[in-house]
């Protein structure tokens, strides 16, 4: 029998970034993950927009800067709406990080390297130990502790058990917690390009039918301006694009953003995910807190996913904080408290946003400008817009 303060069963950015946050505040953790540790440069093509919460999680976790050296900052949010077969923009409203107390939204940086950073990170605590290809198989909770099973046939005894095990969460499952699910019929094609107008720190996002299509800034590759691009379309739509080749694709893109770019030029290989939402009806049982996608899962709108996941890790820390039981049946309470409505907020948010984004029908395209319209040319509108987006 092992015995420990905190079991994290998830090995993903946001159970490595839970590992160093809890790690930094003396807790001693295991991370457990049924998948084989990957070295350096993992095959991941997604970034991650990191905003200024989220950030200063990460840095009292001591993990931010090695993800800040490897991404590129983020100034400014433009919103562009296209309509639906038009090929110019009819509206484009700019939100400035300048008006956050931050001066800036955040800093986009590549997966691969944020995973790397964070085992740099994870190295460095005593603290914490990390075993890959260990999968939990069971969850006993007991008064003061809960009993875990693997699937190597060892116990471990842990006062804490966060499940950061993704979607389809064992430990959620185990714990009798229920979710819902909805699906879009949507896929997003995810890879980088080059093109020749400089990006400038801003994020743009197009709106036309069908869903967003995002550009986020990203360091320079071989000397050329480069951004990370999520493009949701219907899934039949998806298959499509994704069976041309990089130049046919390239330039569908060119079209698809309108010129505002100069030529699009893809530099790394694709990946295409399914577009779903999902909501556990609740996030903690006896021992056991559910944090990320395990708790809740959302379309890659406003970059909303992750950083939603880094309110999770940062929440219960704080709960946790004093030391003592960090799985004490309060703490957890307090911490569903704090942490449920955000989520639904949220995930119910982004739901309108891309319901908003796929729209078809020419009334609720113009519906949709002129709400743009009204929230970027109206002072406390705006401010409200880049409050709630920062997680306020």
């Amino acid at each position: 029998m092992e015995r420990t303060d905190i079991v994290i069963a998830g090995g993903g950015i946001a159970g490595l970034s839970a590992a160093a946050r809890l790690g930094a505040d003396g807790w001693k953790v295991i991370l457990v993950d049924p998948a084989p540790q990957q070295g350096p440069g993992t095959p991941d093509q997604r970034t991650t927009a990191y905003l200024q919460p989220s950030i200063d999680t990460l840095t009292r976790a001591g993990a931010w800067a090695g993800l800040e050296d490897a991404g590129a900052e983020l100034r400014v949010m433009r919103i562009v709406d296209a309509g639906g077969v038009e090929r110019a923009p009819r509206t484009t409203a700019d939100f400035d990080g300048a008006e956050t107390k931050a001066g800036r939204f955040g800093w986009n940086v590549p997966n691969a390297r944020a995973r790397d950073a964070l085992l740099d990170r994870l190295a460095q605590l005593p603290n914490v130990t990390l075993r890959f290809g260990t999968r939990v198989t069971g969850y006993l909770p007991r008064l003061d502790h809960a009993l875990l099973r693997t699937d190597d046939n060892h116990r471990i005894e842990t006062r804490l058990v966060v499940a950061a095990d993704g979607r389809d969460s064992t430990l959620r499952r185990l714990a009798g917690i229920r979710h819902a699910r909805w699906e879009y019929s949507q896929q997003a094609l995810v890879f980088a390009v080059t093109h020749a107008a400089p990006h400038e720190g801003v994020s743009t996002e197009i709106h036309r039918t069908g869903g967003p299509l995002t550009l986020v800034p990203m360091p320079d590759h071989e000397g050329r301006p480069c951004s990370s691009v999520v493009w949701m379309v219907p899934g039949r739509r998806a298959i499509e694009l994704d069976r041309l080749d990089d130049g046919a694709l390239s330039q569908q893109l060119t079209d698809e953003t309108m010129g505002l770019f100069g030529a699009l030029t893809i530099v790394t290989p694709r990946a295409r995910w399914p577009i779903i939402s999902q909501v556990a009806h609740g996030v903690q049982a006896d021992r056991l807190a559910l944090i990320a996608e395990a708790a809740h899962v959302m379309p890659p709108i406003g970059a909303q996913g992750l950083n939603t996941s880094l309110h999770d890790i940062e929440t219960l820390a704080q709960q946790i904080k004093s030391g003592g039981d960090p799985g004490a049946a309060r703490a957890l309470k307090s911490y569903e408290r704090r942490v449920l409505p955000h989520m639904l907020t949220r995930v119910g948010g982004i739901d309108l946003l891309n319901r908003a984004a796929m729209a078809e029908p020419q009334p609720l395209r113009d519906l949709r400008r002129a709400g743009l319209q009204a929230i970027s040319q109206i002072g406390p509108l705006r401010r409200l817009a880049i409050c709630t987006g920062m997680g306020g």
